[in-house]
């Protein structure tokens, strides 16, 4: 037992790591079935470390049943152990078909297709994409409602809460769709979800049978695509022009769609606002296919141009469109909080799905946020960042104008991301590499492309960098190597 080594500088208490040693000598063969160990004060002194301890972490392990006390003969190793195969076995290369799990067939189908998506940093910085302005949240009025709700009945905030969602926040959310989007809709229709992307799953197991056809739009949301293949799904790419999705280009490769993925507010990554009669047409596409849509509306809330088209659910009159909205962008990605507004005639279907195996997020969250929103703190936080991004957008603009010619950042008007076009010659996967070895996070177009796109580029996102930021992301950017090389071939 000598070779046991404890360290007292770990967090993890000594008498839980002596127990963790015992136990892989136990799993490991190096203790035996019915092996003896040394008596207590023994085992104490040889590792150095108090009796009580060791009595402590042998305790734990007569209760797993590992070990067995026998009054006046001592501990030994479980004789239930003999002849069980506990010693792992010898670890394989990464990727051996030999130590890999069988997957379920969708999934192995789907993880071919699945887009690749970077780890965010959760410390705003330039140019992260997704990242809201941390920096301007309201956190004494967020501190002061939790305080409040932590002080209440515990099991207001404690218990497993209503299968669809706190009523208060379904309330909540129906009031300001109807205040700020102009849909009319009532709280029934509204399920809380654990983010969008819990809410796009969901969507998928429900209505797609494996093979079903998905319009996805191409380039497009990589989350919203992972999570539809997961389902099953035979995704399609949807070519996007100026005005949207090119409802005729779907309908030239998969007339009888199942469902439609769609961004028309502030489109995933290209920015652009579908045109209503884009949104019409396609509506009609989905009732003659009788299909479904997806609308995502993940930031819709921050327009500062032109207030974007109506919603496609509140001009939706035959209950197609499925409304996904995400507090994830409007407040704080780790809330973890969505919702879908589903049309009526779904409601039951979604009822029945939550009240027997779909949950929802916490309790407590669910609390904060209704408070917040039936305060009009939300309203407010809203307003207020519509201004803070328009200028964010406009510091970003004013300094892209000393980037070279060959890069072209596109103007948008809602949002705190858009997309910037390199001229041929540019490597997307140079520019970004280079520029996270400096400390600037940039998003390669091609990184939301189902199938390859013609038109390379980068995604800035603004919305979490201060003027300052963005002022000095530009000027690392201006002095990458990759983006001089593509100047010094133009002037051979």
């Amino acid at each position: 037992m000598s070779s046991i080594r404890l360290d007292r500088s770990l967090r993890r208490s000594v008498s839980v790591q002596l127990y963790m040693a015992l136990r892989d000598k136990i799993l490991s063969g190096a203790l035996g079935a019915g092996d003896r160990l040394p008596a207590t004060r023994v085992l104490a002194r040889e590792i150095g470390v108090s009796r009580t301890t060791v009595i402590d972490a042998i305790d734990r392990l007569v209760s797993e049943g590992m070990l067995v006390s026998r009054i006046g003969a001592g501990t030994f190793v479980s004789e239930t152990l003999e002849n069980q195969s506990l010693v792992a076995a010898p670890r394989q290369a990464s990727g051996s078909a030999g130590r890999q799990p069988r997957l379920s067939y969708v999934i192995s189908e789907a993880q071919t297709g699945f887009a690749h998506r970077s780890w965010l940093p959760h410390k705003p910085r330039a140019f992260t994409t997704a990242l809201p302005a941390l920096d301007a949240f309201p956190m004494a009025h967020w501190s002061r409602l939790s305080a409040r709700h932590l002080r209440g009945a515990r099991s207001d905030v404690m218990g497993y809460g209503q299968p669809k969602g706190l009523a208060a926040l379904r309330r909540a959310i129906a009031t300001h769709l109807g205040a700020l989007k102009g849909i009319r809709c009532h709280p029934e229709q509204v399920f809380v979800t654990s983010g969008a992307q819990h809410a796009f799953s969901l969507i998928g197991r429900l209505f797609l049978n494996p093979g079903d056809r998905v319009w996805m739009e191409n380039p497009g949301a990589s989350g919203a695509r992972n999570a539809l293949l997961s389902e099953g799904a035979e995704m399609v790419p949807v070519a996007v022009d100026d005005e949207g999705l090119v409802v005729a280009d779907g309908l030239a490769k998969a007339p009888h769609f199942r469902l439609a993925f769609v961004t028309p507010s502030h489109q995933q990554p290209l920015g652009h606002v579908m045109s209503l009669p884009r949104r019409l047409e396609l509506l009609q596409a989905a009732e003659k296919a009788q299909a479904l849509i997806i609308e995502d509306d993940y930031d819709g809330e921050f327009y500062f141009g032109n207030a974007p088209g109506p919603a496609l659910h509140s001009i939706d009159a035959n209950g197609r469109v499925l409304y996904v909205g995400t507090f994830s962008k409007s407040l704080f990605p780790s809330l973890r909080l969505g919702f879908v507004l589903v049309p009526d005639r779904m409601v039951d279907n979604f009822d029945k799905m939550f009240d027997t195996w779909a949950s929802g997020p916490s309790t407590m969250t669910q609390a904060v946020v209704a408070e917040f929103m039936d305060e009009g703190h939300f309203a407010t936080h809203i307003r207020l960042m519509r201004q803070l991004y328009k200028a964010r957008h406009e510091a970003l603009q004013d300094a892209a104008r000393t980037l070279p010619d060959s890069i072209r950042l596109h103007k948008t008007t809602s949002g705190f991301h858009t997309p910037a076009f390199l001229e041929a010659g540019f490597s997307e996967t140079d520019i970004v590499q280079q520029a996270r070895h400096a400390g600037v996070t940039l998003a390669p177009l091609g990184r939301y492309c189902l199938s390859p796109n013609p038109q390379s580029g980068l995604v800035f996102g603004f919305g979490c960098a201060t003027p300052e930021d963005i002022t000095w992301g530009i000027s690392v950017l201006r002095d990458l190597p990759a983006l001089r090389s593509c100047d010094a071939r133009k002037l051979v």
